[in-house]
């Protein structure tokens, strides 16, 4: 029996990597901050090295990204080197390590999709966190996997699909920005391809390095909007098509962050579904578990 650590139990895709179906044979088991805290990275390493895992799996990271802005030193500790103290101990006990690392490592200048040996270049303290984890990861254990995602919803947590929802039933219009592309995914989207990564270097055979994984297809966050409350079934609110400049926010947001997938699919095998396949997918467990919902918001 094999033991996958997951560093995260709160956030969408822990709790998505806990309900994923994992292969005969894999143990997991998800922790959370009061067990494994990335902002104090010596009690994080001791807290691995005691459970001794067969692969750790980081799902953990400081995520509000205008938060960030103002809180650099608890994006840093967390991101660098929560995620650096990761790769220390997995060296330590010759296990690998995935790492979830984010489109926002890029400047979105590209007129294309982003592939994974495309220069970084961080707008903001978010971003620059992240990318400097990648960077702590990299020297310190071969043995990693970095999986770069984007623009991620699950049917709970802090996203912008439940954002949307929850605003459907205000008066007059909602004004979303439209000239920032991305790949929505889907935290379930994003579980899958973790197990089957896991399977794959549990087993002997996985490859290592940095990869691409978000849904199939591209939309901005206006076309994003506009496709949750079309798949909702109910009621549209108006939607009014923004430049970034009219929605300004603490931290910038790349433009272009389209990210391309072949690597990971030519290598794992897995490609993530079209993203409208996929939030029709959420807005139905939406709907399942809380009754009403989407009526009640207008949606």
């Amino acid at each position: 029996m094999s033991h996958v650590l997951v560093v995260g139990r709160q956030g969408q895709v822990a709790r998505a990597l806990s309900q994923v179906a994992w292969p005969a044979g894999i143990q997991l088991s998800c922790l959370g901050r009061e067990a494994i805290d990335l902002a104090d990275p010596s009690a994080a390493h001791t807290a691995v090295l005691s459970l001794r895992p067969d692969l750790v799996v980081n799902a953990a990271a400081f995520t509000a990204v205008d938060l960030a802005e103002s809180e650099r030193e608890a994006a840093f500790a967390i991101n660098r080197d929560g995620a650096g103290a990761l790769a220390r101990v997995s060296a330590e006990l010759g296990i690998p390590l995935i790492h979830l690392s984010t489109d926002y490592v890029f400047d979105g200048r590209k007129s294309g999709a982003y592939v994974e040996q495309d220069p970084v270049n961080p707008l903001s303290v978010y971003g620059a966190s992240k990318e400097a984890g990648e960077q702590a990861i990299r020297a310190a254990l071969p043995a990693h996997l970095i999986l770069r995602t984007s623009w991620v919803y699950a049917p709970e947590g802090r996203n912008f699909v439940l954002s949307m929802l929850a605003r459907a039933s205000q008066a007059g219009e909602l004004r979303i920005v439209d000239d920032q592309q991305g790949c929505p995914t889907a935290a379930a989207e994003i579980a899958r391809a973790i197990g089957a990564v896991a399977a794959r270097l549990l087993a002997g055979n996985g490859v290592f390095g940095t990869f691409h994984f978000c849904g199939a297809g591209s939309t901005s966050w206006h076309g994003f909007a506009r496709a949750i409350f079309e798949l909702s079934g109910g009621p549209q609110p108006r939607l009014k098509a923004i430049p970034s400049s009219e929605y300004p926010t603490p931290a910038r947001r790349p433009a272009n962050s389209v990210l391309d997938a072949g690597k990971f699919h030519r290598l794992y095998g897995v490609a993530a579904r079209p993203w409208r396949e996929s939030l029709a997918d959420c807005l139905a467990e939406i709907a399942a578990r809380r009754p009403g919902a989407m009526r009640e918001t207008g949606a």
